[in-house]
């Protein structure tokens, strides 16, 4: 039980660095600024869903990206057989290749080297080795084809994001949004985080637009059947233009643009200038065509269209068209960053009011602080003065756990202080499991260092294995969730895995030194007033109660099926697309005349729940067809009604995930929770023995559909903190239920003779306080989250608090008989093949002497 003093030296370190990443958590930033510089300054940074603001996702519009490149590869073919003067009859593009028809097969010969150089070789793979080009040539007859190559179209879409990424982020620049989050996600889209920014529809008009600025001549006698000119709207879609199709100018020309006010009639304007050769040949067009109206174009939609009075040499020229002066400050943001390579699609938005924020950030801690009270108390009570050191511990974990988060730079959402909260009533099971074996060596009268030495070690493995099936659910959720979500895992997984430096290392060398200190022969851990929840030396006959048990999990998991066929899932906007909104009226909302004017916008099926206090309402939408932009529209005529119905409406919260956004939310989280069940099984069939593993997760499939059919009774919102919430009960579930299998192991090797019913219902007793008790410290934890935490953390407190229960008597009334069966079957079993190898060995030696 010494502990070299090196050891010691390392623990004191640890513990030292993590108070003192931890400490600038409880000051202000302007107070971290005066800080000594040998001091820490950073901070767990807050989440949007904390400290307000917008999240949102956008995606390259391949289609268009693909359509832009065969445009331009049908000009590049033309232009280069023209150059060679090589006679051609037409070349015409389809949705996958440009196709040039020849005047005779035998230009093909020349033609195809010339259209082969116009091939990109791509940049070396992961491999090594060169990829193919960007194009597939090929030729047939006086035909000469040419495809987009699949390599070619990703490396496009790369170049693509680059270039994407880098122009978002002088639009926000340009803007003046401080700390924004911009990078990429998955192979075609990016996520922007702006901190504070509540208005998305100005966000998604900044970073939507493709900003492509052209100019162009109107026709003079042209019309929408004429060729070469197209008929485009203005900005307000009033009035149409006869538009020549030939770019007289391309905005790429363009060197800045500012925001400014017309001097004569006050109106708000952008003033742009041009490059010297933009200038050069804005000074030829404006020459040559004095007295024509001239169009400026952005994004197929006519800004202005001034007569050219007289011709402008000096490369400068204004925009007016009725702009606010918000809309001119972020048009001339569009044109100083430049345009998109390609349109960019919000498919998913999420935005937080900054007072829901604070409201959540208060919720949250009161919910932690009276979680974190409740199981202070409950292991005073349970464990006396000893009690004392597992609350310190305790404490310990929750600071080094906040201290590692600031050294990793994480960030803190709401669910993160779920995982928080959760996590102190998961920790307190390794104290639990020390403390019950201490006392139970005590009992049988092991001094006080043997009891701590046999404690310790003989807990340590139930430990492990305890903690590694909880860690691999949080693995899993982090790899499958998004946002908060994953802020969840990172504070369940470091709360885990400190608890396991906490709880026995600094625990033991604690106790040791008490021990030695006060120089205690025996050590004796009792309850605060004497009374004991479980009697020492209990014994239940559980498996007698075994088909009652089995019997009644059954009737409940059938049950639950049939709620989750109907009426089902109340599902979110998460999985099955949307919008989703909290609106906050000043007086007490009027739920009629809001669902009358929002049914008036044609937009399906839209319901209004009150939540809360009487001016808060829940609004959903359902999902709009025409895919993301149809969303976006919806969004905008919703807030217009809103506020026209209730000027004092404030929208406090937005949600609007798209079609494509929602199936992959939903794949990925029945994913997730199957792929967690499966990982569960195997490291239970590693550690122990296959029937232990068909027990657990035959277990854990009806402790997972009860909880569901909680989620379908109640008609609790089923989202992605619902799904963190199953992830989160399947790695309890088997923590629970591998520390009565440990038990059982340990006993299988005790009492070889025992009866497996006997040895079972010995090791359930054994174990039944350290369940009852973990059970009961998770659950006090859960609880004033699932009562104060709000609407936002509502799909994962309350199933949990739930599903703690549902596990806590699962491991006894499922599991062990589960088990039992199996044992039962698999000794039957070996009687059979015993008597029949022994039938068949007499019938050898009978019919051999018979022989004889």
């Amino acid at each position: 039980m010494r502990t070299s003093r090196w050891v010691l030296g390392l623990y004191a370190v640890i513990i030292f660095f993590g108070l003192l990443a931890a400490l600038p958590n409880l000051f202000t930033e302007q107070q971290r600024a005066n800080f000594p510089a040998f001091l820490p300054k950073h901070a767990v940074s807050l989440g949007l869903d904390l400290s307000g603001g917008s999240h949102l996702v956008l995606e390259v519009d391949g289609v268009t990206l693909k359509a832009d490149r065969l445009r331009a590869l049908q000009d590049q073919v033309r232009s280069t057989l023209r150059d060679a003067r090589i006679p051609i009859r037409s070349v015409r593009g389809d949705a996958n290749a440009v196709t040039a028809t020849l005047a005779t097969e035998a230009d093909r010969d020349k033609a195809l080297p010339l259209i082969q150089a116009l091939s990109v070789p791509l940049a070396p793979s992961a491999f090594g080795a060169t990829t193919a080009s960007d194009l597939d040539i090929s030729g047939s007859g006086a035909q000469i084809r040419v495809a987009l190559t699949e390599a070619g179209l990703s490396d496009r879409t790369t170049q693509a994001i680059q270039q994407s990424l880098e122009i978002v982020r002088q639009r926000i620049d340009q803007v003046g949004v401080s700390e924004p989050t911009i990078q990429r996600v998955g192979a075609d889209r990016i996520l922007v985080q702006l901190p504070g920014v509540q208005d998305p529809a100005r966000l998604r008009e900044l970073l939507g637009s493709t900003a492509q600025m052209s100019f162009h001549m109107l026709s003079d006698n042209g019309g929408a059947n004429t060729p070469g000119v197209t008929m485009l709207p203005d900005a307000d879609g009033t009035t149409t233009y006869p538009i020549e199709d030939r770019v007289a100018l391309s905005g790429e020309r363009l060197t800045d643009a500012r925001p400014g006010f017309n001097s004569q009639t006050n109106e708000p304007i952008v003033s742009f200038t041009f490059d010297s050769t933009g200038a050069r040949e804005f000074a030829d067009i404006t020459r040559a065509n004095v007295g024509r109206p001239f169009a400026i174009v952005l994004d197929g939609k006519v800004l202005s269209a001034p007569v050219i009075r007289e011709p402008i040499t000096g490369g400068q020229g204004q925009i007016s068209g009725n702009f606010t002066v918000e809309e001119s400050t972020v048009l001339s943001a569009l044109l100083r960053a430049g345009a998109l390579p390609a349109p960019l699609t919000v498919i998913e938005e999420r935005t937080v009011g900054a007072d829901l924020g604070a409201d959540a950030i208060e919720r949250g801690i009161v919910s932690g602080l009276v979680g974190f009270g409740f199981v202070f108390l409950f292991m005073f009570v349970l464990y006396g003065r000893w009690g004392l050191l597992a609350n310190f511990a305790l404490a310990l974990n929750v600071i080094l756990t906040f201290g590692a988060l600031s050294i990793l730079g994480a960030t803190l959402t709401l669910p993160g202080i779920a995982g928080i909260v959760l996590g102190i009533g998961l920790a307190v099971d390794a104290n639990v499991l020390i403390n019950e074996r201490i006392r139970e060596e005590s009992r049988k009268g092991l001094g006080a260092f043997p009891a701590l030495d046999a404690g310790f070690s003989k807990a340590y493995s139930t430990i492990v294995d305890s903690n590694v099936t909880a860690l691999i659910a949080t693995a899993i959720l982090f790899y499958f969730g998004t946002g908060p979500v994953r802020g969840f895992a990172i504070t369940m997984f470091l709360g885990i895995a400190i608890s396991m430096f906490t709880a026995v290392s600094i625990v033991k060398v604690v106790m040791t030194a008490i021990v030695r200190r006060w120089r205690l022969k025996t050590i004796r851990i009792e309850p605060l007033f004497g009374i004991k929840l479980i009697p020492d030396n209990t014994k239940i006959r559980f498996m007698k109660g075994r088909f009652f048990g089995i019997g009644v999990s059954a009737v409940l998991s059938i049950a639950s099926i049939i709620l989750f066929l109907s009426p089902g899932l109340n599902y979110g906007v998460d999985f099955k697309g949307g919008i989703q909104m909290e609106v906050r009226t000043e007086g007490p909302t009027d739920l009629a005349a809001m669902r009358t004017g929002l049914e008036a916008l044609g937009l399906g099926g839209v319901g209004l729940q009150q939540f809360g206090e009487p001016n808060s309402v829940l609004l959903r939408a359902e999902r709009q067809p025409g895919g993301e932009e149809a969303q976006n529209e919806a969004v905008a005529q919703i807030r217009t009604a809103v506020a026209s119905i209730d000027p004092t409406a404030k929208i406090e919260r937005t949600e609007v995930v798209g079609p494509k956004v929602s199936g992959e939310l939903a794949q990925a989280g029945w994913i997730s929770v199957i792929l967690a069940s499966l990982a569960m099984m195997f490291y239970i069939w590693f550690r122990f023995e296959w029937p232990f593993a068909v027990g657990a997760i035959a277990t854990l499939i009806l402790d997972v559909t009860k909880t569901v059919g909680f989620f379908a009774l109640t008609g609790i919102e089923f989202n992605l903190t619902a799904i963190a919430a199953l992830l989160t009960l399947i790695g309890y579930s088997v923590n629970d239920k591998v520390v009565v299998y440990d038990r059982m192991r340990e006993n299988m090797r005790l009492y070889k003779a025992m009866p497996m019913r006997d040895m079972i219902d010995k090791s359930i007793n054994e174990t039944l306080a350290r369940s009852l008790y973990t059970s009961i410290t998770a659950f006090l934890a859960m609880l004033p989250l699932a009562i104060w935490g709000g609407s936002a953390v509502e799909s994962f407190a309350v199933p949990m608090v739930f599903g703690i229960l549902v596990a806590a008597s699962s491991s006894v009334f499922i599991a062990a008989p589960i088990l039992l069966f199996l044992g039962d079957w698999r000794t039957r079993r070996r009687v059979r093949v015993a008597a029949t190898e022994v039938a068949v060995a007499e019938g050898t030696v009978t019919g051999t002497s018979g022989k004889a």
